[in-house]
């Protein structure tokens, strides 16, 4: 069997490390906020390239905590994509705002900046850019509007860390970037986690603040927060898979790069990447139009597939329910149709791509 990602195979390979660095953070007894929760803060933000990082206990929360540093609450309204995980909007419903879905691009399934402005109003207080599958929207015409309209940027970066957007990682571009460290995550511990990062002090404070029960001060609490602290352990873990991320990232583009050169030909849509954009695929993602007979023959192959995402989230019941029937956003509904990905991670063999793609290659389309 070929899975989706083989993490066994990236622990056997990390396995002395890991296991050395869980062993000091087991003798140092310091399992809440402590010393590598610390610095992998210090070491994440170096690497983007700002003043603060803030350790959370997942990625979702990440965006939960964003949105409340930014003052976003009941009657607020957030601009964002229905072409992703549902944490994306999830958040927003939780605090009271709402969701307002935009539609994407369909070589990238990134938000379709040129409709942003029309979906703008009064309540209105921030965009949600996610830089989906690895690859970063195009963040310089969604920061112009943002600026011209007065609104807050809050990159999901939670399937691009390392992808850069003309020279500059994301997550680095809007007022804060928020990213997950689930365990199949371009950089993945081993249970939940996830981080904020910011070049706002103001912003980081408030973060900082709202992850530890809304407190700044041990026992004084000026709001209601959150228990939301990235556990000590998996930051431990972090540090190991840090400084490898740019090599590990650089392989996922050499195997996607093999599966575009074996694929090309075929009546299948394959990845794109836009011009100053490093795309990290997190997922290799096809359109295809008779996606269920490819994804039947890879499963009687061996070999694993998945879609991501079947239900734009706009058709999503809970979002109708909560917010009545959505117009219709017909290149997500049709990406939604079309898309199936293919196993992606760094230590995927030339000889598995070979396999796979010959199974593809096979269907009759």
């Amino acid at each position: 069997m070929i899975p989706m990602v083989d993490l066994k195979r990236q622990y056997a390979r990390l396995k002395n490390r890991i296991n050395q660095a869980l062993g000091e953070a087991l003798e140092q007894t310091q399992f809440i906020l402590g010393p590598n929760v610390g610095k992998l803060e210090e070491e994440v933000a170096d690497y983007h390239k700002l003043p603060h990082a803030i350790g959370c206990a997942n990625g979702t929360d990440a965006l939960l905590l964003a949105l409340r540093a930014c003052g976003i609450g009941p009657g607020d309204e957030v601009i964002t994509t229905p072409f992703t995980f549902i944490a994306t909007a999830e958040v927003a419903a939780q605090i009271g705002a709402r969701a307002v879905f935009v539609d994407i691009c369909p070589d990238t399934f990134n938000i379709d900046p040129d409709k942003i402005e029309a979906k703008i109003s009064p309540r209105t207080k921030a965009i949600v850019p996610v830089h989906l599958f690895g690859h970063p929207a195009d963040m310089d015409p969604i920061l112009a509007i943002a600026k011209k309209h007065g609104l807050f940027v809050i990159e999901d970066c939670a399937q691009a860390f390392g992808a850069t957007y003309r020279g500059r990682t994301v997550g680095a571009f809007g007022d804060l970037g928020c990213f997950s460290f689930f365990p199949s995550k371009n950089l993945g511990c081993y249970g939940d986690g996830g981080i904020v990062i910011t070049g706002s002090e103001t912003l980081a404070a408030k973060v900082r603040m709202l992850r530890n029960h809304g407190s700044a001060v041990r026992y004084y609490h000026s709001e209601v927060g959150y228990n939301s602290r990235l556990d000590e352990l998996q930051a431990a873990i972090l540090r190991v898979k840090l400084p490898e991320i740019d090599e590990a990232n650089d392989a996922r583009r050499q195997n996607a790069a093999a599966y575009c050169k074996a694929l090309a030909g075929r009546d299948i849509l394959l990845p794109s990447e836009r011009p100053d954009c490093r795309h990290v695929y997190h997922q290799f993602t096809l359109r295809v139009k008779n996606r269920q007979a490819v994804a039947d023959a890879l499963t009687a192959a061996g070999i694993a597939s998945a879609v991501y995402y079947p239900v734009p989230l706009h058709r999503q019941e809970v979002f109708v329910r909560m917010y009545g029937p959505q117009e219709s956003l017909p290149v997500a509904e049709t990406c939604a149709a079309e898309v199936l990905s293919l196993p992606m991670f760094p230590e995927l063999t030339a000889e598995e791509i070979r396999r796979i793609t010959d199974v593809i290659r096979n269907v009759r389309f």
